[in-house]
């Protein structure tokens, strides 16, 4: 039985953008579309700016994403913990929209009766094992970036890794940014495991702008047209049959 796909994009970054779209606006459009957005803003031993660090927050918030201030050398635990925790957050936001529906506006998981409320977490915590998962990973390589590329790497690596051991089929895309012709450069195309990214990393050369916003926008188009909200709104209606509600 199909468990609907969540997606998300995974942008990793050290700093604000500085080119092109607003990219709080493009990550508003995701949410409507279905797509989470998700931020880990990287530093190493100098600080992330006060401006980048709101920016960082602020394109979470309108994704509906969770974000993530980090120092470099921590980066491969925080990719992981990221990627689970929006799982989690998306999945707890359509049962809390199907209760208000159901039982009233002021109803929300935090309300329900002990026993209940434990019968729904632990359909959450199944959903987020079984539910297909598509995550594009879009990384900044700006010439800030150049020291951490190779702490990307094995952040996505160990993402692959983590996530192998769930019953819900894994896709990844991983896209860099600014690209050399157009607002972002295809790494790896979608595909079930980033361990092939090896290669890829080692020719990759940092610089130029940070076109945040653009490439949000670019990213976005990657994923399929055919209503990425309806996949998981569709998982709705499985979730409340089998928690008995």
């Amino acid at each position: 039985m199909s468990k609907g796909t969540l997606r998300q994009i995974l942008l990793l970054t050290d700093g604000h953008s500085n080119n092109g779209e607003d990219p709080v606006a493009i990550a508003a459009l995701a949410k409507e579309q279905g797509v989470t957005v998700n931020v880990v803003g990287i530093i190493d031993d100098n600080h992330l700016s006060e401006k980048g660090i709101e920016e960082v927050e602020a394109i979470a918030m309108a994704g509906n994403g969770v974000s993530q201030i980090v120092y470099a050398k921590q980066l491969p635990q925080t990719v992981q913990m990221v990627t689970r925790k929006a799982m989690t957050q998306t999945i707890h936001g359509v049962v809390n929209k199907e209760l208000s529906q159901i039982l009233g506006d002021q109803t929300d998981m935090e309300d329900l009766p002990p026993n209940k409320r434990g019968e729904v977490m632990e359909v959450v915590d199944e959903l987020g094992e079984t539910m297909n998962l598509e995550v594009l990973l879009l990384v900044d390589t700006s010439a800030s970036m150049k020291n951490k590329l190779p702490m990307v790497h094995e952040a996505l690596t160990d993402l692959s890794i983590s996530l192998t051991s769930r019953m819900g089929a894994n896709r990844f895309a991983v896209y860099a940014f600014p690209g050399k012709r157009k607002s972002i450069d295809k790494l790896l195309d979608w595909s079930p495991q980033l361990q092939s990214l090896s290669s890829l990393f080692q020719k990759i050369s940092s610089g130029g702008m940070t076109p945040t916003g653009p490439a949000l926008k670019e990213a976005l188009s990657k994923f399929s047209k055919a209503g990425s909200k309806r996949s998981l709104i569709a998982s709705e209606d499985e979730l409340f049959k089998e928690s008995g509600m």
